[in-house]
This record gives structure tokens, C-alpha cells and sequence, in this order.
């Protein structure tokens, strides 16, 4: 079975109605490859307003759509948590879950990670689960020991041959909105590392994993991203708020 291509839109906390025009009436016109999805990760309150103009506009076997966050609980007193159920009654089908600014900003631990992937494949939902080391780790040499470290206690948690239904995004945290990208070569090397890191537990299941590439990737290096065996994708952020290149990444993704 071939891996599926993946192009994911993570606005964070940007963009607006507006947006979601500019983007729909913007990927109307947009010839993906075989075998690539386009998921669109708006802040909560637009994610009704994103489903229902992809219908109204016939782009929902297009756009997938899907949550920045979710919470480990199913129900209960969480003021300001959504849990997976709510996302259910929207149909979201994705949601990121781990990325550096929820570990960073709020403190988010690789054990509650692996909480919230187990919460999101029990409702059916793909986890994006972002793992990524700091520019000082990488200058340490320890990329390799905190990647580890992210993805064990996920391992754990759901066991490996959950996996199928996870996509797994590599951001470097440096790399997040500085405008810095890891050189081809480094990210594939990374990626690589990831995969056989999941190979060792089960290598059939690891064969089949979308690893997404994140960090300031743009029109002008996603074609040599995404050309490398083990990159499938990109988890895209400041691009995705403009239509145009946004319209570049996605065609250039293909499935492997």
C-alpha cells in the first residue's frame, strides 16, 4: 500500500472568515496528485464555518478538515477544552496534538500527548502528532534522544499497531517561524531516523506512516522537501495563510 501525501494547514492563531474564502475559492482551482490530502487546521471557532463552505463549494473530498488541539477528557469541568466528541459532531476528521507551542507555551508533557492520540483514535479522529527537538539539542547532538523520548511514551500508550492511523510530523523548533528550513538532506536524515525508529517495533507498520515535514516550509523548497523517500508532506504554517503558495505546496506533494 502506497503512503498517502499529506499537505497540512496549521493557522494557529491567525486568519478568520475572510481566510477561509480567499482559500476555498483559492483551491477550487488547485489539480492535487494521486494520492494526496489537504487538511486545513483553522482556530476552533471556524472550523464549522471551513466544513460548510468546503460542501457548499464541493471541495469536502478535497479538503479534509481539522482541530490545532484537543483534550485527553471526553467530558466534564474543563473550561475552554474541546474534546474529541465535539470534533465528532463536526465531522473533523485531524487534529494536531503535541506541537513544540503547546509543550513549550503550555507546559504540555509527552505522557499527556499520548493521551490526547489515544483520545483522538478512539473517536476515529488522525492524530497529527508533532515531535521536534530545540536548536540547542540539535547543536548537542540529541535529536535523536528527544525524538525517542516523544514518540516512546505514544508507543506505550496505544501500542505500535495504532499507528497506522497516525500521521507523525517532524518540526524542528527552531525551524518553526524563523524562517530557517533544515536542509533537505538533514530533514530526510531525521525522517529516516523516525521511521526505523518505529521499524524496530514493527516495520510493516512503519512503512505506512505519513511523516510530515514542519518548519517554515514555503513555495520555493517544498518541491525539494518533499522529493526526499521518507518526507510525505508538510505541516505548513505561515504559507498556508497565503493562498498562492500555499496553491504551490499542495501540488507539489505526491504519495509514495
Amino acid at each position: 500500500m502506497a503512503r498517502r501525501a499529506i499537505v497540512a494547514a496549521n493557522w494557529k492563531m491567525n486568519g478568520g472568515l475572510a481566510l477561509i474564502n480567499t482559500i476555498i475559492d483559492g483551491l477550487t482551482s488547485v489539480e492535487l496528485q494521486e494520492n494526496v490530502d489537504v487538511v486545513i487546521c483553522p482556530s476552533f471557532p471556524f472550523l464549522s464555518e471551513l466544513i460548510s463552505q468546503a460542501k457548499v463549494n464541493k471541495l469536502d473530498k478535497v479538503i479534509h478538515v481539522g482541530a490545532q488541539n484537543i483534550s485527553a477528557h471526553e467530558s466534564g469541568a474543563y473550561t475552554g477544552e474541546v474534546s474529541t466528541q465535539m470534533l465528532q459532531e463536526l465531522s473533523v476528521e485531524f487534529a494536531i496534538i503535541g506541537h513544540s507551542e503547546r509543550r513549550s507555551y503550555y507546559k504540555e508533557t509527552s505522557t499527556q500527548i499520548a493521551h490526547k492520540v489515544n483520545a483522538a483514535l478512539k473517536a476515529g479522529i488522525t492524530p497529527i502528532l508533532c515531535i521536534g527537538e530545540s536548536e540547542a539539542e540539535r547543536v548537542a547532538e540529541q535529536t535523536e534522544t528527544v525524538l525517542a523520548s516523544q514518540l516512546q511514551p505514544v508507543i506505550d500508550e496505544v501500542g505500535i499497531e495504532k499507528f497506522i492511523d497516525v500521521v507523525i510530523a517532524y518540526e524542528p523548533v527552531w525551524a518553526i517561524g524563523t524562517g530557517k528550513t533544515a536542509s533537505s538532506e538533514m530533514a530526510q536524515e531525521t525522517h529516516k531516523f523516525i521511521r526505523q525508529f518505529l521499524a524496530k517495533v514493527n516495520a510493516n507498520v512503519a512503512d505506512k506512516v505519513p511523516l510530515l515535514y514542519g518548519g517554515s516550509v514555503n513555495a520555493s523548497n517544498c518541491e525539494e522537501l518533499f522529493a526526499q523517500p521518507d518526507i510525505d508532506g508538510g505541516l505548513i504554517g505561515g504559507a498556508s495563510l497565503q493562498v498562492e503558495q500555499f496553491k504551490v505546496i499542495c501540488s507539489t506533494a505526491k504519495g509514495k
